[in-house]
């Protein structure tokens, strides 16, 4: 047995961080002497080591509690999803250095506080903690969130350089977008109110993934391809869409974007926006590319 302040001395990791970690039941000690003094067995420090490495690959302290609480934990899953987000991160880093080296030459560039989406970014995040349910229906997962949160963070000079163009500063976008997340339920609801019945009664996309694995080429397939085509440009204004051909290489772009991708396939199944596009994919190649 080990005494918290031998623990400490052990590990590196502070007294009052040990003691947090009981008072939040992620690692209790194994007993308690008669004076209340904290002392660890050797499970407890093996249980200490596995909350180190989660923590160093960037999990936050209430997954950890849950990966340690159940042992039927998809750790692969959870180790997958750590890794994509690391990868976004690492582009973001990827990004900066660019810029830094550009700097260092002298080259003209934007400032980084013209392009700071900080106080967005907060409200993001305060959403995510407030509308925990909200984010869940409407993203599939908080996972899906924190990559949309990401996403921004890694585009964020981009997303500010639209910001600025519609809004005319990042402080009204900011403005707009914090108004937008306050009354989120309220403009999802309106939206819904104003798409037909029709389409809310069948999701045309979810019956054309509802395929996947049958060939694409085949007739049905593609006549449920065809279908969504005609309904769109019945419903929605070709201003918005264009022609038959740009709406199939908007499909295409969609589903095949890494983040929107995931939130669809966590609702409807993995491989449901891989089979979507290629179904596109092959419309397009049958119907358009010999016009080009």
């Amino acid at each position: 047995m080990k005494s918290i302040s031998q623990v400490a001395k052990l590990t590196g990791v502070s007294i009052r961080t040990l003691q947090y970690y009981d008072e939040i039941g992620l690692l209790k000690p194994s007993e308690l002497t008669a004076a209340g003094y904290r002392m660890y067995d050797d499970g407890a420090l093996q249980t200490l080591q596995q909350i180190l490495f989660f923590k160093e690959l960037g999990f936050p302290l209430r997954e950890i509690k849950v990966i340690l609480e159940k042992p039927d934990f998809d750790r692969i899953a959870a180790f997958k999803k750590q890794k994509e987000l690391f990868l976004l991160k690492r582009g973001r880093l990827d990004r900066l250095i660019q810029l830094l080296e550009r700097l260092e030459k002298g080259e003209p560039c934007m400032s980084f506080k013209e392009f700071d989406l900080s106080d967005y970014i907060n409200a993001l995040e305060d959403f995510k903690s407030n509308q925990t349910e909200t984010v869940i229906q409407h993203w599939g997962s908080i996972e899906n969130f924190d990559m949309f949160i990401q996403k921004i963070r890694d585009d964020e000079e981009h997303v500010a350089k639209l910001a600025i163009q519609q809004f005319g500063s990042i402080e009204k976008y900011t403005e707009e977008m914090k108004h937008n997340l306050e009354h989120f339920s309220e403009i999802m609801d309106e939206w819904y109110s104003q798409v037909p019945e029709e389409m809310l009664k069948e999701d045309k996309f979810l019956k054309l993934a509802s395929h996947k694995g049958e060939d694409v080429a085949s007739e049905l397939v593609q006549s449920i391809v065809e279908e969504i085509i005609a309904s769109i440009q019945t419903t929605t204004s070709k201003l918005l869409v264009g022609s038959a051909e740009n709406y199939c290489r908007m499909m295409i772009d969609t589903y095949s974007n890494d983040y929107l991708s995931k939130v669809f396939d966590t609702k409807h199944g993995a491989g449901s926006s891989e089979y979507i596009v290629k179904a596109f994919r092959y419309y397009y190649e049958n119907n358009f590319t010999g016009n080009n």
